[in-house]
């Protein structure tokens, strides 16, 4: 089972939720997890639990300092008020926290909706260390949060929906191109029949169990063949 830790951030200290693999951290393949709008809510913390049954040490930082909401108004408001400058120093401090435990140079980041972007924006903003990114449904409305694809080294195996209206097909398509442009190993899979926030399992209006089975197989077996 996991347990909420504090970690340094930037001559402060951050919040989290940590789930580790059966034997313990040290040696394990390391992932950060990224929340949605919604905050780190219990969904998030069984991703973790659910990575760490797979092997890895998996971390999430607390992008809102303990603060969370059901109300899809107030996710848009606090989502639209995080500071980028805040959420990349505890998403930084997150990857020199699990680094530290486990014991690894590198990390795989994945993420949901906003998570997905801010997950593609870490890798941006930490190539030496973000060596694999799995964005689902993966969304930037920051004006002054867009990547800097140039700076990014890490392998993207990206999850979208068929019918999503915020994340495109059409717009996953273009980030591809656009990595791919830029020499990245990047790939995206749209998944059919589906809208915005299929995996996520406490959602049933749009959750989807057989290709929340298929992207969570893929992205398991992913960050395996990178991190080990």
């Amino acid at each position: 089972m996991g347990e909420l830790i504090e970690f340094p951030s930037n001559g402060t200290n951050a919040q989290g939720w940590l789930a580790e693999p059966p034997g313990g951290d040290s040696g394990a393949p390391a992932l950060i997890v990224i929340q949605e709008w919604w905050g780190l809510v219990p969904q998030i913390k069984d991703v973790c639990e659910r990575l760490a049954g797979e092997g890895f040490a998996a971390l999430a930082p607390d992008l809102y300092n303990g603060a969370s909401t059901r109300e899809p108004d107030e996710a848009a408001k606090k989502m639209m008020a995080l500071s980028m400058k805040d959420a990349a120093l505890a998403m930084g401090g997150a990857i020199s926290e699990i680094t530290r435990r486990t014991g690894s140079n590198q990390v795989g980041v994945i993420g949901f909706c906003m998570g997905g972007g801010l997950a593609l924006l870490l890798a941006c903003q930490r190539p030496g260390e973000v060596a694999a990114v799995a964005p689902f449904y993966g969304v930037i409305p920051w004006q002054d949060g867009q990547p800097d694809y140039t700076k990014m080294k890490a392998k993207v195996r990206g999850h979208f929906a068929e019918n999503d209206s915020s994340a495109s097909p059409e717009v996953a398509a273009e980030l591809v191109r656009n990595w791919r442009n830029l020499g990245l190993d990047a790939e995206i899979e749209i998944h059919p029949g589906v809208d915005h926030a299929f995996f996520n399992d406490t959602r049933p209006e749009v959750y989807s169990e057989e290709e929340s089975r298929k992207a969570w197989a893929s992205t398991v077996e992913f960050f395996h063949s990178v991190l080990g």
